[in-house]
């Protein structure tokens, strides 16, 4: 079971409240706090989709470029070693270090 939803480009985090009986979603991968919730999945589904639209017309409105959730360059640090341990599985199975964590990557997302 999945607790998200996409739509044009953008995913939402879903949880339940039980207190108040609703579904609230809020987009992630971006720093603006936009957020939505209904009571039932048909009604969230539309809510997320309105959430989305307006955050774009709230964008395009003040001038401001909306953000999108990453730009596929990803940079971090790891332990020398497992740099070497990366680096030796990815050209004895005759990649790049780049494609061979690209498709790491994926397969550990899905």
């Amino acid at each position: 079971m999945s607790n998200t939803m996409t739509y044009r480009g953008y995913a939402a985090r879903i949880e339940y409240d039980d207190e108040d009986g609703i579904f609230v979603g809020h987009l992630a991968g971006i720093r603006d706090d936009v957020g939505f919730h209904a009571g039932n999945v048909e009604d969230l589904r539309a809510a997320f989709h309105e959430a989305v639209e307006d955050y774009l017309e709230t964008c395009a409105k003040v001038g401001k470029e909306p953000q999108k959730a990453y730009s596929g360059q990803v940079m971090f640090r790891v332990d020398p070693e497992v740099h070497r341990r990366a680096a030796l599985a990815a050209e004895l199975s005759g990649k790049s270090l780049n494609q061979w964590a690209a498709e790491v990557l994926e397969r550990a997302t899905g």
